[in-house]
């Protein structure tokens, strides 16, 4: 399964040239990867982090910027899980605008424990939620 989504580039995502300014994309990752969590998970970043005492920090990000995108330009941005670990899991992320592929993303995240800041297992519950979504 492939989670998706539609972001708008907005004028605060560009550099002065109007196009999508490369920070900005681990950005949108980020949002990505919450809006993930709440919609397809069902578990938003507040509950997992403030209840469950859980995170899902970046400890790798590659990007391979392929087209620029710019103000006023809807993307849509694909995630699936291409490995899953112990504690960690690693993220595919491709935005596409139209027919056009923009940016290439590769993320991992380690699962911590907030209060040990020390990485945890992916217990049953998480594994099967995050395998569903395995290439």
């Amino acid at each position: 399964m492939v989670f998706t989504k539609k972001k708008n580039v907005r004028f605060s995502h560009c550099d002065p040239a109007g196009i999508v300014f490369y920070p900005r994309y681990a950005e949108l990752c980020n949002e990505l990867v919450e809006d993930w969590f709440r919609e397809a998970l069902g578990v938003d970043f507040h509950q997992f982090q403030e209840k469950l005492r859980l995170s899902v920090p970046a400890v790798r990000l590659n990007v391979e910027f392929l087209q620029p995108s710019t103000y006023g330009e809807v993307l849509e941005f694909a995630l699936h899980v291409t490995e899953l670990g112990n504690s960690s899991l690693s993220l595919s992320v491709i935005a596409w605008c139209g027919e056009q592929e923009r940016v290439r993303i590769q993320l991992k995240l380690v699962m911590i424990s907030l209060d040990t800041m020390r990485s945890v297992k992916i217990d049953d519950e998480w594994r099967a939620k995050f395998s569903a979504f395995l290439e």
